[in-house]
């Protein structure tokens, strides 16, 4: 099964979704490296971290490093964050003149309460005529260099202002290149479990178009991705949560829509050897010290489901270099014990809350004002 992407052909309609502080170069690069090792080929798309337009735009240095790929990442794809039309378009300007990236996502589904208030991420959608200008602003700027465009949402921000069909209509008429649905409302945040049935109707919304529909939302494993795509009829998957701490699960999605025998989950031994693996390519992005410490976010997500004690597990979050994280790992490396609860949800869910928006926006859906420091706001994801 593939999926075509504009001018881009995937191998296996599997997309690593942008997540802050942990789809940078590192983890990219991990992924991709067990898919080839499990599966012989990379055959998704795998997507780096959230980054804001205006601060591109403006040099921000943070931002910049955060857009760095490593020569063998092809296609490369990029998630902007914008609220800003005009920055929107200087933005992919300069991503197509400095070739910074193949493939262009625009984010308008963050729920995080310092992003929607500010009337930025799952705020945009319910102004129509902002968001179409975005939209519209990213596929021009696009088009000489054949950049394909694409545009990611939600359900809308609660259930009171669903805005997903009218959010994909409008992406198609200006040009986007495909869709992705988060199968949630702004108000469920990561709680509760995703709408596949909305995800149903885009593709139904949108069949006319012929611009492909993409689900995410609960993907945790193969089954999670075969079904979806059986329930919906969407073109393709796009994971984040579940690809915490289980960097390997690309290779499994990528073989079941393949139709290719999935990879076993690995033994405890085998992730202990991923944990150094994907240490060594942290050292490598951001030094030795700062890779290590940007690792602990990652250990409780390797471990979950192994029997490890508390007291290692607390060691392996504080561990400073590359000899002591070799040091506490290398007597697991022959470990046969495999995971008791290797799927299910993994890192943010909370709870349903009320959208933090600016005042007065759900008076008119059709007001095309930019909101006021919203850029700024949310930059670095």
């Amino acid at each position: 099964m593939t999926v075509t992407i504009g001018p881009l052909s995937l191998a296996s309609p599997v997309i690593l979704a942008p997540m802050a502080g942990v789809t940078n170069m590192a983890f990219r690069m991990l992924c991709r490296e067990l898919e080839e090792e499990k599966c012989g080929t990379v055959s998704g798309l795998y997507v780096c971290e959230m980054v804001t337009a205006r601060a591109l735009v403006e040099g921000n240095e943070k931002t910049r490093a955060m857009t760095r790929f490593h020569p063998a990442e092809k296609p490369r794809s990029l998630q902007l964050y914008t609220t800003d039309p005009r920055f929107t378009a200087e933005a992919v300007r300069m991503i197509a003149a400095e070739d910074l990236a193949d493939h262009v996502d625009l984010n308008f589904g963050c729920p995080v309460p310092k992003v929607t208030r500010r009337g930025g991420g799952s705020a945009i959608p319910f102004k129509r005529r902002l968001y179409r200008n975005i939209v519209a602003a990213a596929v021009r700027a696009a088009r000489p260099a054949g950049i394909p465009v694409t545009v990611k949402f939600r359900i809308g921000i609660d259930e009171e202002h669903h805005t997903h069909l009218d959010a994909g209509r409008i992406a198609a008429q200006e040009g986007a290149s495909a869709v992705t649905l988060h199968a949630r409302t702004a108000a469920q945040r990561y709680s509760g479990e995703a709408r596949w049935a909305e995800i149903a109707r885009l593709k139904e919304h949108l069949a006319d178009t012929g611009v492909p529909v993409l689900g995410n939302g609960d993907i945790f494993g193969a089954h999670d991705a075969r079904a979806m795509l059986d329930a919906t009829g969407c073109d393709g998957v796009e994971v984040g949560r579940g690809c915490l701490g289980r960097p390997w699960l690309f290779a499994e999605l990528s073989a079941e829509l393949r139709g290719e025998p999935i990879p076993p989950e690995p033994t405890f031994g085998e992730v202990a050897t991923i944990i150094m693996r994907h240490a060594r390519w942290l050292t490598q992005l951001e030094g030795e010290a700062h890779g290590c410490r940007s690792l602990r976010k990652h250990i409780g997500w390797y471990l979950r489901g192994f029997p490890v004690g508390g007291q290692l597990r607390g060691q392996l979050a504080r561990t400073s270099s590359l000899a002591e994280l070799d040091g506490l790992l290398s007597p697991f490396y022959g470990s046969q014990a495999r995971a008791a609860d290797a799927w299910g949800p993994r890192g943010r869910q909370g709870s349903p809350a009320k959208v933090a928006l600016p005042e007065g926006w759900l008076d008119d859906p059709e007001d095309e004002t930019v909101p006021v420091g919203a850029e700024i706001e949310a930059n670095g994801g």
